[in-house]
């Protein structure tokens, strides 16, 4: 009877409550983490599609760039072999009755385009002379071979040429013309203008692009080239480059257009509905853009994939821990802790958390996913202030601005131009990279010098960099703030100083580094500016401007470092100074006094006066009478 008993009361085992207990938790938990680690890698997978389309997209620039450059060269060479000939002179005037006239020495023309095959032709115009009945002087150069082989007549160029006005960038850049669909076969113009005793002369090279489109349309990104009319260029599908077809009214494009802007992502959905993640590219001095896209479907196909293969794993841990739920209690109970305590040192700023996963079940997998997340964190934290990160994450800086009275920093490298150029030069397709590793070992320096004195990098600008003090940190005082913002660009002039004694003396790879700076101090808006997708802590106000103006004018008046009479007024009486020349600037009345800093007055060591500054910095003397530093004064608006 007790044992009857016994049996009627134990209407649910212990055993079988643990089984659907711990099922129900398995299930949800997994259900969770599964879900977590589907978030978590379509957020990764979107940022890091994001970033690729966004390098495809830089990378297809680059290439455009370095494919029209030569063509342009050659083009510009070939005339001034022309000039210097006495076979032909591009400056005479036509002859009677007619405007357009063949022009070379045979023997030169053959030669250049055996070198330069994918050119078809050069025409050139010169600009009519003062008479009015002068009639512009028009100057075609074929490919002869080009044009036989393609079995396009001569005649069909020479009136194309006639029929069709050409009209240049009036900031001396490059325009092109797609030219394809009148000759059926993919041909461009390049129209770019030259200055000659003769007149001003616009120059017009029609070239095939075939190797250029080729290697555009490549990948799973597809690149593709518009020019600023929004009539395309260069397209893998040959059916819109013959037919002429016309971008404008693209989501991208019309972004592009109404944003002004020369380079930038985003995502859209197009007419059909579908979405798509695009990146454009405006080309530096050039009328074209080079844009990249993506679908959002081939984005997110291996995302569906994982969360399908989770789905799938979770079906067979539940089975396992159903059997062993005991056994694994601890090798589940470690790994959460280890997590929780990653994240809390995520949260308090420790990006670079290492988790080592040492089981291979749903945990070993969010662990993994965990020590992604967190590399991807560590990532993003060099992309930005990271303690503004952290201030921002708990809730310290709310969106929106405040007025803080703040110092603010511009730099520039000295003839960065001119250095790009002979990194170009000596290293040909390795210039990028070089040019970019030698820039990151320069910013490494300088971000060391603002972060010792507690200033914020704010951006870089190409290969300037802007800080602020007094912002989201400040050391007590305007005073103080302004000191430290004086203190980092002495820091940067010894850490140059340094560097530079240690390079090789005209190393293409390495040249030596000189910067200006200029600082002034003022009141700003200091605050979280963007969107809700993408937000940045900057400065914005007149006083900003007047730091990047009078960054600008170290060069003319030969010096590293200028300092605005406000922050003069904060900070003199602790530095060697001298007042240079005031400049008046755009929209400002009075005259704004401007101060080259020599040194600290308490230091032993360094330069006393200008002149041993310049010496020691090998900054050439500045005839000053002949300076005019408001025509110097850069229109930057930040």
């Amino acid at each position: 009877m007790a044992n009857q008993h016994a049996k009627t009361r134990i209407i649910f085992p212990i055993a079988a409550k643990l089984v659907i207990i711990i099922s129900i938790l398995v299930l949800v938990s997994l259900g969770m983490l599964t879900l977590l680690v589907s978030v978590i890698s379509t957020q990764d997978v979107q940022r890091t599609a994001e970033d690729n389309n966004f390098t495809v997209n830089r990378q297809a620039g680059s290439q455009a760039e370095g494919f029209f450059r030569p063509i342009q060269s050659a083009a510009l060479l070939y005339l001034e072999m022309l000039d210097r000939s006495e076979a032909v002179n591009l400056h005479s005037a036509s002859e009677p009755g007619r405007d357009l006239r063949p022009a070379g020495d045979p023997e030169l023309a053959r030669y250049f385009f055996s070198r330069n095959q994918n050119i078809a032709a050069i025409a050139v115009t010169t600009s009519a002379g003062p008479a009015e009945t002068d009639q512009p002087v028009k100057t075609l150069i074929p490919n002869e071979q080009f044009f036989l082989s393609n079995n396009i007549d001569l005649q069909k160029v020479q009136q194309y040429l006639e029929t069709n006005t050409f009209t240049a960038s009036p900031d001396g850049g490059i325009t092109f013309i797609n030219a394809s669909p009148d000759f059926q076969i993919h041909l461009l113009i390049m129209v770019f203008t030259r200055l000659r005793q003769a007149g001003l002369q616009t120059i017009q090279v029609f070239f095939v692009p075939d190797e250029l489109s080729e290697s555009l349309s490549t990948g799973t990104n597809s690149s593709f080239m518009i020019n600023g009319k929004g009539e395309i260029l260069l397209h893998s599908d040959t059916d819109l480059v013959m037919g002429a077809a016309n971008f404008s009214k693209m989501p991208l494009v019309a972004v592009m257009q109404e944003a002004g802007d020369n380079n930038r992502q985003v995502s859209y959905t197009d007419a059909d509905g579908l979405k798509y993640f695009g990146a454009y590219l405006r080309l530096v001095q050039m009328d074209a853009t080079v844009i990249t896209t993506i679908p959002h479907d081939t984005v997110f196909q291996a995302v569906q994939g994982i969360t399908r293969q989770n789905i799938a794993l979770t079906t067979g841990v539940l089975f396992i821990a159903i059997l062993l739920v005991w056994f694994f209690s601890k090798t589940i109970s470690r790994p959460i802790r280890s997590l929780a305590d990653a994240a809390l040192q995520i949260e308090q700023g420790e990006f670079g958390v290492r988790l080592e996963s040492k089981t291979k079940d749903e945990l070993g997998l969010l662990t993994e996913s965990f020590g992604k997340m967190s590399s991807a964190l560590e990532i993003f934290g060099r992309f930005t202030n990271r303690d503004i990160a952290v201030r921002a994450m708990r809730g310290e800086i709310k969106p929106g601005g405040l007025p803080k009275h703040a110092t603010i920093f511009f730099s520039d490298i000295r003839g960065f131009t001119e250095k790009s150029e002979n990194f170009n030069k000596f290293f040909g397709k390795d210039a990028f990279n070089r040019i970019v590793l030698w820039l990151n070992e320069y910013f490494t320096h300088m971000i060391d010098c603002v972060e010792q004195t507690g200033g914020v990098v704010d951006k870089f600008i190409g290969d300037g960099v802007m800080a602020h003090w007094g912002t989201a940190f400040t050391a007590g005082s305007p005073a103080l703030d302004a000191f430290n913002c004086v203190k980092t660009a002495l820091l940067m002039r010894e850490a140059l100083l340094e560097i530079n004694s240690k390079r090789t003396k005209n190393d293409p790879g390495n040249p030596e580094i000189r910067i200006g700076c200029g600082i002034n101090t003022g009141l700003v808006i200091a605050g979280q500016i963007g969107s809700e997708q993408r937000m940045e802590y900057t400065v914005i106000g007149d006083t900003v401007n007047l730091a990047s103006r009078t960054e600008a004018l170290n060069k003319p008046l030969g010096t590293d470092i200028l300092i605005t009479e406000a922050t003069w007024q904060l900070v003199g009486d602790k530095l060697i100074t001298e007042e240079m020349p005031a400049v008046t600037l755009k929209g400002k009345v009075q005259p704004v006094r401007m101060f080259a800093v020599i040194n600290f007055k308490d230091t032993a060591s360094g330069p006393k006066t200008l002149p041993e500054l310049r010496a020691l910095l090998g900054i050439p003397v500045p005839e000053m009478d002949k300076v005019n530093i408001d025509a110097e004064e850069k229109k930057y608006k930040i």
